[in-house]
């Protein structure tokens, strides 16, 4: 199924009173470009991300947003440095005995002081976030994805629906260009009588003539040329899922086939059915645009 590269997916996932927030965006782009914001004392898990993504996205400017809770209670780790607390006392005790003052000693007064308690962040478990981050990668992964492929599956209707008209405007054509000889014919011989009533036409000089019109205006080539490419690009959006860049190629080529049509056919019917096809072009490589 072909996709858009509009698309959203929020995904979570908790473990052991931590929890991964991730948020995925995307909007169109000619490449690849993936911008990740993630949580600066996770830097290290960014790759992992941006590879995890790389691997499954091939078009669209991707936005990820990620943030990170945690509610345990074992985060930190409280040392405690008994000999200089001891020596904190000792040192308390001697200012008593030779100060004579109060003695107000405590273990509140005695955790004031300098590096008595010490607090420590626990390293965290780099394997355990990276698994619990993918949870919720994957998470808010599949549901973008799912939103692009409901949009991919409006845009390939519509695709189809032009290619459709795009036949319908060449069958016209098709109709319309082996008369285009004949008429010739016709004219030149009514021209030629109309300058030299009183001669008699040379048929083979006519002939001639005819045979060179109807080699700079055959349209044959492109007309199955074109006709191709329309068949190809049927194919390619009903059977592949990555297809921007290939439709847009045969978007143009189409283009340069209806543009020498256009050249070749002086004629108002034919000239009017080109101009519809090349509207109908443009409109597909509009919506080509928003296509992975």
């Amino acid at each position: 199924m072909i996709r858009s590269m509009t698309g959203y997916g929020l995904g979570e996932a908790v473990l052991n009173g931590k929890k991964f927030t991730v948020e995925i965006r995307s909007v169109n782009h000619r490449y690849s470009d993936i911008n990740i914001r993630i949580p600066r004392t996770m830097n290290y898990l960014e790759e992992n991300v941006k590879n995890f993504l790389k691997d499954r996205i091939s078009r669209g400017k991707i936005d990820v947003f990620i943030s990170f809770e945690s509610t345990s209670g074992d985060d930190y780790e409280i040392s405690l440095n008994e000999s200089l607390a001891e020596a904190y006392v000792k040192a308390l005790k001697k200012i008593k005995e030779n100060n004579d003052v109060i003695d107000d000693i405590s273990v509140s007064l005695i955790s004031k002081f300098p590096d008595v308690i010490t607090i420590n962040k626990k390293e965290d478990d780099k394997d355990f976030l990276w698994g619990l981050l993918e949870k919720s990668l994957i998470e808010a992964f599949n549901a973008f994805i799912l939103m692009r492929e409901k949009e991919g599956s409006k845009l390939q209707k519509d695709l189809l629906e032009k290619s459709l008209k795009l036949e319908e405007h060449l069958s016209v054509i098709k109709e319309r260009s082996p008369y285009l000889v004949q008429e010739y014919k016709i004219k030149l011989e009514k021209r030629l009588q109309e300058i030299l009533p009183n001669h008699s036409l040379d048929e083979n000089r006519i002939a001639v003539e005819v045979a060179l019109f109807a080699d700079k205006c055959s349209i044959d080539e492109e007309i199955v040329r074109l006709e191709s490419h329309i068949s190809q690009f049927r194919d390619i959006i009903t059977t592949e899922d990555v297809v921007g860049r290939k439709l847009d190629f045969l978007a143009q080529e189409m283009n340069r086939e209806v543009n020498t049509i256009g050249s070749k056919a002086n004629d108002l019917q034919i000239t009017h059915s080109v101009v519809e096809l090349k509207s109908e072009i443009e409109k597909i490589r509009e919506q080509i645009q928003n296509l992975e």
